[in-house]
Parts: structure tokens; sequence; C-alpha cells
């Protein structure tokens, strides 16, 4: 058992940044370079460390190794944002998100609909097409030109997209987990599928709850409900028969696809038999603004990419060969695909879209120049909070937190879920949480007797879980409709709903453990 010293430093800068965050409302930046500098002087003394190539390397070694690699992912994330925000105030000046507001209403006029149709369906497709920060970075922009506040609009994404990410990218986050056990793909999706399966609708009632502030609050809340529930079915029913029957690659992608289909058609024949339209409800869009098909041109085209390059393999082949590769002393060390990048299809998307809208060349260069301007803010903030996250990797920080809670015993079901959140919360990924847990998660179930895939379906739901409440999520997506330097009050925000979807994973654990 870890002494309780050695947790509490090793747990030390990541309560700091809490701390500062949620009390005293610092912004990512400061409060992360806070922790980096804990998290740095924690290692240089070993305290709450794990012996390993950090403490072996030596302190400065160590810690330019781990900041290369915070650098390197910042790079990767930021290919993600800058075209995201290029393409929100393209959209934006555009008249595109005029456009497609207009058609959102026109299925209803609750604004709460629109919140399930973009920070649910849209958000969980993307989440399973292209993963990596890209759900919450596109669909923010869109909830706010739907009428939410920017607050709103990345808490909704955050929470919204969740349900998804353990199958994110076309099943990324399985394949280290099957590298680490003997389980097949399809077994450790049906671990995982279940957790969410039984649970999720409570994420989709949290998300209406949380429009509470827009005009949505002011509805009748019964219908609403019955529609949460069955945006939640129509979702989730195809998406354990994608992980039951198929394996980890569709359940999301699948899911979100087929569920926005049953649902939008759920709500046109209710429409249609009720004879209603919605308040200013119009066949064409707004003057001066692009048809709906345009308006949605950089989407479709973004969508069309995805699904070549992830589900079509000899495209996935060709792309995948372009690698740009670094290493440094056999320990730090990324890794990057251009071509196959969510950034570039994002780019192609923009494009794509500007080309069909016959746009302005001088106003796509002014989208850009306003996207490059607010980056500034966000390139600090994503390079404190993961030079922070490699530091207390590569220091054993995290290993240290994890061994301490696996000395619950029977007890440990019930926290399992939250060493995938820990893992996600540090290090911004759910699949990097699985590498450093699934053995981890393993080993634990093996010595203390329990069954050992429900355990791994635990790690993955706490992986996706963690999320909600991830700081560069949470700075990617507030980049994107201009929220940067808040970040403190969307973690407020999301804190509650991740615990709770956390604590009720442990609960379900628990029983499949017995």
């Amino acid at each position: 058992m870890e002494s309780g010293f050695r947790v509490l430093g090793a747990a030390l800068p990541i309560l700091l940044i809490l701390v500062l965050m949620l009390r005293f409302r610092w912004r990512a930046a400061r409060a992360g370079l806070a922790g980096l500098g804990t998290a740095i002087l924690l290692a240089a003394l070993g305290v709450g460390t794990q012996p390993g190539s950090y403490a072996a390397l030596g302190a400065v070694t160590g810690t330019a190794g781990a900041l290369a690699e915070a650098g390197f992912t910042t790079a990767s994330i930021l290919w993600i944002i800058f075209p995201a925000l290029c393409l929100h105030h393209h959209q934006t000046h555009s008249g595109a998100v005029e456009s497609l507001r207009h058609a959102i209403r026109g299925l209803s006029a609750d604004p709460r609909i629109a919140a399930i149709l973009l920070a649910w369906f849209f958000a969980l497709f993307m989440e399973g097409a292209a993963g990596f920060g890209a759900p919450v970075a596109l669909a923010a922009p869109l909830l706010v030109g739907a009428g939410f506040s920017p607050l709103h609009a990345v808490t909704l994404a955050l929470v919204g997209h969740a349900a998804g990410v353990s199958f994110g990218a076309v099943g990324t986050p399985v394949l280290p987990q099957m590298s680490a056990t003997p389980f097949s793909g399809q077994e450790i999706a049906r671990a995982t599928g279940l957790y969410h399966s039984l649970l999720g609708w409570v994420l989709l009632l949290i998300l209406v709850r949380l429009t509470e502030g827009s005009p949505a609050a002011e509805r009748p809340p019964g219908r609403i409900r019955t529609r949460s529930l069955l945006a939640a079915f129509t979702f989730f029913v195809p998406y354990f028969a994608f992980c039951w029957w198929v394996g980890p690659e569709l359940p999301t992608l699948g899911g979100a696809a087929v569920g926005a289909l049953l649902f939008v058609g759920t709500l046109r024949i209710t429409r249609s038999r009720e004879g209603t339209a919605a308040p200013g409800e119009h066949t064409e869009a707004p003057g001066g603004s692009p048809s709906l098909l345009k308006a949605g041109a950089p989407y479709l085209i973004l969508i069309a990419l995805v699904l070549l390059t992830r589900l079509v393999p000899p495209w996935q082949e060709y792309l995948y060969r372009l690698e740009w590769r670094w290493n440094w002393s056999g320990v730090f060390g990324g890794e990057v695909r251009p071509l196959y990048h969510p950034g570039t299809m994002l780019l192609a998307g923009l494009l794509g879209g500007a080309v069909l809208q016959r746009s302005d060349p001088a106003e796509l260069r002014g989208a850009m120049w306003a996207a490059a301007r607010q980056l500034v803010p966000v390139t600090a903030a994503l390079l404190a909070m993961l030079g922070l996250s490699r530091v207390m990797v590569h220091a054993g920080l995290i290993e240290t937190l994890a061994l301490a809670a696996a000395s619950t015993g029977m007890a440990w079901p019930l926290l399992a879920p939250c060493i995938g959140v820990l893992g996600t919360f540090v290090t911004g990924s759910a699949t990097t949480s699985n590498i450093l847990f699934t053995e981890f998660q393993q080993t634990t179930a093996t010595s203390l007797g329990l069954p050992v895939l429900p355990l791994i379906g635990a790690q993955g739901f706490g992986a996706a879980v963690g999320n909600i409440i991830c700081p560069h999520n949470i700075i990617a997506g507030g980049a994107t409709v201009g929220l940067a330097g808040t970040e403190g009050e969307v973690l407020r925000r999301t804190l509650g709903p991740c615990a709770l979807y956390a604590a009720l994973g442990g609960v379900v654990a628990w029983f499949l453990t017995r």
C-alpha cells in the first residue's frame, strides 16, 4: 500500500489545478503553469514518484523530454483547433450558421431539441469518425449559432459526446486494450459498451438539464423528457448492437448515424401529425443566406472524407504511409500522420465548402486571420496542461495514485472507472488512459480474484467519462467560441455530471464483478 505522504505528493499538482481553477477562477494557462512547476519540483525531489526512466535520466533531461512531448502534442491539437476556428468564422460571416439554425428550427422551435441534435448526435458522430478533440471544437460553434451562450455550448458539447469516446476515432481507444489483454476487440467492445448502454440515458437527461438559463428552460418539461429518452434509445440500441455483433470500430459512428436518422424521422412524423410549425419556420433559407445544402457543405465534405479515410481500407492504408515520428533517448517521442489527421480533414472541408459557397477569398483570409489571433492564449494553456501531463506520467505520479486506489481491496470495482477518468483528465486522451491503466486494471482484478473483463470495460468506460472534464477539451472547445480564460467555469459545470456518471459506472462494475 502506498504511504499517505507519497500519495498526497502525487496528487498535489492535480489538486492545485482544481483549487486554482474552481475556487480562485484562474485561467487554464496560469493554473496549468502552477501545476506544471509543482510536478517538476516533486519529480526532482522524488516526492510521490515511482522508480523509472525519469529518475534514471535526471530531472533536467526528464523535464526537457516531457516538455518536448507536450509541445509536439500541442501542435497536433492546434491543427484541429485552427481549421475548426476558421470554419466557425467563415460560416458565421457567410450566413451559413443562420441557414443551419433555421433548418433546426424547422424540426422544432425548442432549443433543447437543437442541443440534442448538435451536442448529442452530431458530436457523437464526429467522435466516432474523428475524435481527438474535433467533436467539441466543431459542435460548440454550431450550438452558439443555435442560440446558446458560449458557456452553455462548450458544456453541452463536452457532456454530449462523452458516451461515444470509448469507441472514438473508429475504435482507436480499444487498440491498446487488445494489446495488453488476451481479449478480442469484440469482447472488450461488449464489456465497455454495456456500461454506456445501461447508463447513457443519464447523460442525455443531464445535457437537457444543462440547457437551463437558455430559452429552452422556459418551455414545459414533459415532452422534452420523452424526446430525450427517445434520442437515447435511438442511439444506444444500434450502438450496443454494433458492440455485440461487429466490434469496436462502429458503435459510436454507426449508433450516431442510425440514431440521428430515426430521431429526425420521428420528429418529422410527429410534426406532420400535429400539423404544427415552429415560429418563424419558412421553406427557404433566410434572405442573404446560402441554401441549406451549401451551408452544410463543409460538414458534408468533412463527413465524407472521414468515412472514406476510416472505412475504406485502401485509402486508409495510403494515408497511413506518411508518418512524422520522433524519438529521444528511447523514452520520449511522438508520431502523427498528417494526411490522416482530423485537422487535415477539417481544412479540406473548409476549403471545399468555401468553393461550393462561392466565397470571396478575402472573406476566407479574414476568417483565417481571426482564427490565428485566437490561438495565442490557447497555445499557452495547452502547453502548460500537456506539460503537466507528460511530467506526471514519466515521473510515475499517476502510477502512485493508481496503486493507492487499488489498495481498497474488494471495493475496487466501485473506483475502477475513476482510474480511467484520472488517466484522461491528466493525459487528455482516452487512448492514452487505456495505455496507462489497462494492464494495471487486469493485474488488480487478478490479484483480488475478480473477473477481469468487467474491469477492463470499466477502464474503457472511465476513460471516456474523463473527457467531460479534460482540460485540453475544455480549452479547445472554448477557443472556438471565444471563451478562452473562463475554463474554470466550464470545469465547474461539468465536474458534477462527470462524477455522477463515473460513480454510476462504479456501481455497475460492482454488480458485474459479484
